[in-house]
């Protein structure tokens, strides 16, 4: 074990660090990532639905939406945190929420789909 003093942003912090073979670092693979959630194929969208997507890169803090319900104009769909702000992301229509391709905690970037409203 080596023993490092890192500084972070202004706190120090004590840090070990163990060395080990190539073939040790082989057998310690990651585990596979939790599974996301399953996005949309556009065939699966009804014709005349409109793609809500993301604005801006972020983390989705809510889904206050599911497939199939129901939901006017101005209606907050998610919120999606970007730069430490909470963006209410709406819907542009009235509309039945005909799919969902994210749930809370997903990343997103600029243009991913979030949902679909008919």
């Amino acid at each position: 074990m080596k023993h490092y003093h890192v500084n972070v942003n202004g706190t120090d912090y004590e840090i070990e660090i163990e060395e080990i073979s190539a073939e040790e670092a082989k057998s310690r693979q990651a585990a596979p990532a939790a599974a996301a959630p399953a996005a949309f194929a556009p065939a699966t969208v009804p014709t005349g639905a409109e793609m809500v997507s993301a604005p801006m890169p972020g983390t989705i803090l809510s889904v206050n939406v599911s497939a199939g319900q129901s939901v006017n104009k101005g209606d907050v769909l998610m919120i999606l945190e970007a730069m430490k702000m909470e963006n209410e992301i709406m819907a542009p229509k009235s509309g039945k929420v005909s799919a969902v391709s994210v749930s809370k905690g997903s990343s997103v970037k600029t243009g991913d789909v979030l949902c679909a409203i008919e």
